[in-house]
């Protein structure tokens, strides 16, 4: 398996950390969606990462299908989220909610290289929408009481949150002061502590 993308994406930074939680060995090809797009595009046409090739041939895209494809390799018993029911749609749930918070984060994080030209309006209400989920996110944390979202073990959720958290705190930090939603400081903070993280990172740069 070779993982296209590097780790300064959250989305490439998410598939990776699972991959390594799980115990899959794959190749990482650190290409950028800006500097290498015409290479990821003989995978991918749209030059968008992640991407992953299989070793069938087989092309893989998008974080969530990638996501499911490692959980179908490794079983249930292994798998990051259920194969169905409450909990499953649980974690896919609040999955898509921290990827919604990345999608923004990623956005405004190219306006401010100039890569494209947002209005004052795009802009403020990115920064809103991205504050209006942490705040959702937190308070469903707080309520909950347990290590991870779905309760004693990782899942998915908890590597979204743990990526959406690091990129905006690292990415945008005049912007949000992540320090407000405690449950989820401590909960990302927490998630930086385990192998998988610290082993799979890269700072943001201007570098693309």
């Amino acid at each position: 398996m070779i993982l296209i993308g590097q780790y300064d994406s959250p989305f490439v930074r998410r598939v990776a950390i699972a991959l390594r939680q799980c115990g899959l060995p794959f190749e990482h090809r650190p290409w950028s969606v800006w500097g290498n797009a015409e290479q990821i595009a003989q995978y991918n046409p749209l030059r968008r990462v992640p991407t992953v090739l299989l070793e069938d041939g087989g092309v893989l895209i998008e974080s969530f299908s990638i996501l499911d494809y490692i959980d179908e390799l490794v079983g249930p018993e292994r798998a990051l989220l259920p194969a169905s029911g409450p909990a499953r749609r649980d974690g896919l749930r609040i999955s898509a909610f921290c990827t919604g918070i990345c999608d923004k984060a990623v956005s405004l994080l190219y306006s401010s290289l100039d890569l494209i030209g947002p209005t004052e309006t795009w802009s403020k209400r990115c920064q809103r929408q991205i504050a209006d989920t942490f705040g959702l996110l937190e308070a469903d944390f707080r309520a909950r009481g347990t290590r991870y979202f779905l309760g004693e073990k990782l899942s998915h959720a908890d590597i979204a949150l743990g990526c959406a958290y690091r990129f905006t705190s690292e990415g945008h930090p005049k912007l949000f002061q992540l320090s407000q939603y405690s449950a989820l400081t401590e909960l990302a903070s927490h998630c930086e502590t385990l192998q998988p993280f610290r082993d799979i990172y890269l700072p943001i740069t201007n570098n693309l």
